[in-house]
């Protein structure tokens, strides 16, 4: 089988803390990264895996359809769109710049892969901050976003649904899913097909678009929507290796 080829984007972060001690405070700096378990799951598949942080995807992020045929899969995990929208030249200088949001469009229409990972950052996310609703990212996905904040924290616990089994992206996941601590609620196109729920909302949303394949993953792919049981499950390497095969259309 020729190599399998991903481009992972987002999930990391910086936290700048002050630290106030009576009368003196001080400041920290702290930089950290989200995706180590996904990224583990599809390396484990055999899977390569080119990693973009969000502040080098900023720069670095492909601006071409032909750039983007390096892959066959992207996945977008807790990134906003303007980080890909807007380049730091565009910002920074005024330069014209391709419309990256576009571009990643027309290679899932020429037949590219696509999958968006829910989270703060993702779908319209906290605040509505994520701004992917009436992207051409959006046109691309199985799922319409909301107008607003699309988080629906579920600190108890939420037991995801399996809807269709035999959909061969789940082929290999075993036994019942663990709980997850929230999500990105989403309607799924009447074209799309919902392999798995949360509380009636998709989770898990697949669908053909032009030539290429698109996929909507609802909640995280770690902490804290996605806790310590979930990412330890047998069943989250499959699912991840599954989601991203489908979309590059390796199976089904």
């Amino acid at each position: 089988m020729t190599d399998k080829r991903a481009l992972f984007v987002g999930e990391s972060w910086t936290v700048h803390s002050i630290h106030q001690k009576g009368f003196d405070s001080f400041t920290t700096t702290e930089y950290a990264e989200g995706g180590g378990w996904l990224r583990a799951a599809l390396e484990a598949g055999g899977w390569t895996v080119t990693y973009q942080p969000s502040h080098v995807a900023a720069v670095d992020f492909p601006s071409t359809v032909d750039e983007l045929g390096r892959y066959d899969c992207v996945i977008l995990s807790d990134i906003g769109a303007n980080t890909l929208l807007i380049h730091p030249e565009t910002f920074r200088l005024g330069k014209a710049l391709p419309d990256r949001l576009q571009t990643l469009h027309d290679w899932v229409v020429a037949g590219g892969g696509l999958v968006m990972v829910g989270g703060y950052l993702s779908f319209q996310g906290i605040d509505a901050k994520a701004r992917f609703a009436n992207t051409p990212v959006e046109r691309a996905l199985p799922v319409t976003m909301l107008d607003r904040d699309d988080r629906a924290e579920r600190p108890a616990g939420v037991t995801p649904l399996l809807c269709l089994k035999d959909h061969p992206l789940v082929a290999d996941v075993p036994g019942d899913w663990p709980d997850l601590l929230g999500y990105n609620v989403v309607s799924p196109r009447p074209e799309a097909e919902v392999i798995a729920t949360v509380d009636g909302d998709p989770l898990l949303a697949t669908w053909t678009y032009g030539r290429g394949r698109a996929v909507a993953f609802t909640s995280d792919c770690g902490p804290h929507w996605a806790p310590q049981p979930f990412v330890d499950w047998d069943g989250y390497a499959p699912m991840w290796q599954g989601i991203a095969s489908w979309a590059a259309g390796r199976i089904g």
